[in-house]
C-alpha cells in the first residue's frame, strides 16, 4: 500500500488536500482502507482489528544530517504484528504541531510499495526509503530537531492501524571544523595560536554560515602517543571563528572537537601537526 498526499500550496504552512489512495492490491490480498491523513477532522489515529505497530526505526537510528545542495537518502523501517500476520506498512515524516492544520513539512516515500520481510508469523518489518532534497524540502532553518513519523499497517486478514506519531526522527543541519596551529614549525616554550572556523549548513541560503557562540574543545596529541587530551574549552565567536593560544611543549597534533547540538551534529576537525625544535 502506498500512502499519497496532494499537496495544493506551501505558503508559510502547508495547505494540503485530503487525496490518499492505495496502490491497486493483489488478487488475494486483504481489502485495504482508504487512508486520508490530511483530511480536515481525520481522527487523530484510527485502528480496525488487532495491528498494532510495535517499532519504528529512521536511519537505522541515526540522525539524518543533511548539508545545503546534496539530496540525503534514508530509510523507515515499521514493524507491525497482528495474530494473522502483516501485509503490508507505509509511513511519511512531517514536521509541525497539527498533522491537521500546522505542517510545514513533508517527506514521503520514494516507492509505490514497502519491502516487508517476515520476523515471525504475527510480525513483520515493512522498509521504505525516502529521499530528502535540502533545496526543496527544507527551505527553512526551523525545519532542523525534531519530525514525526506517521505510519500504517494492515494485517492479512484486513484489519490495520494509522498513527499519526508513531515514532520520531532527527533531522540535522550538517556542520564542518576547521583547524589552523601556527607558527609552522615552532620552538619549544613560544607561543602557538590556534585558529579554526566552526560553520554549518543554512537551508535558507544553500551556504555554510558560522555557527556561533558554541563551545569547542581543543585537542592535543603528542607524536607518538595514542590517543588526544583536552587542552580547554573555546567559544565561537559571532562569526563561528575560533582562536586561542598555547604553548609549544612537543611535536604534535591539534584539534578541535564540537559535541553538537539537538538541530547540529558532532563534528571533529582534521588534525593539524606541528614540528616542534
Amino acid at each position: 500500500m502506498r500512502i499519497r498526499a496532494t499537496v495544493a500550496a506551501l505558503t508559510g504552512t502547508l495547505a494540503l488536500s485530503a487525496l490518499v489512495v492505495p496502490a491497486a492490491q493483489a488478487a488475494d490480498g486483504p481489502s485495504v482502507p482508504k487512508f486520508a491523513p490530511f483530511k480536515a477532522n481525520a481522527p487523530a489515529d484510527e485502528a480496525v482489528g488487532d495491528t498494532k505497530i510495535t517499532k519504528v526505526t529512521v536511519n537505522g537510528g541515526k540522525n539524518v544530517v543533511v548539508g545545503t545542495t546534496e539530496k540525503k537518502k534514508f530509510t523507515v523501517a515499521v514493524t507491525a504484528t497482528d495474530a494473522e500476520g502483516i501485509y503490508d506498512g507505509d509511513a511519511y515524516l512531517w514536521h509541525g504541531s497539527d498533522i491537521d492544520s500546522d505542517i510545514d513539512g513533508l517527506l514521503f516515500a520514494d516507492e509505490d510499495s514497502a519491502t516487508c520481510k517476515v520476523v515471525n508469523a504475527t510480525t513483520s518489518t515493512c522498509t521504505v526509503t525516502v529521499t530528502v532534497d535540502p533545496k526543496v524540502d527544507l527551505y527553512s532553518n526551523v525545519m532542523a530537531g525534531k519530525w514525526k513519523v506517521s505510519a500504517f499497517a494492515v494485517g492479512n486478514d484486513g484489519d490495520y492501524i494509522i498513527k499519526d506519531t508513531a515514532g520520531y526522527a532527527s533531522m540535522q543541519r550538517s556542520a564542518r571544523l576547521t583547524t589552523n596551529a601556527s607558527p609552522e614549525p615552532v620552538k619549544k616554550g613560544k607561543t602557538l595560536t590556534v585558529t579554526g572556523a566552526l560553520t554549518r549548513a543554512n537551508w535558507e541560503t544553500s551556504k555554510y554560515a558560522g555557527y556561533t557562540k558554541q563551545p569547542v574543545k581543543l585537542q592535543y596529541k603528542k607524536k607518538g602517543a595514542a590517543s588526544y587530551s583536552t587542552l580547554k574549552t573555546i567559544t565561537s565567536d559571532s562569526k563561528g571563528n575560533l582562536k586561542t593560544t598555547v604553548k609549544a611543549s612537543a611535536d604534535g597534533y591539534f584539534r578541535y572537537v564540537f559535541a553538537g547540538t539537538s538541530t547540529t551534529p558532532a563534528v571533529t576537525s582534521t588534525s593539524d601537526f606541528v614540528d616542534v625544535n
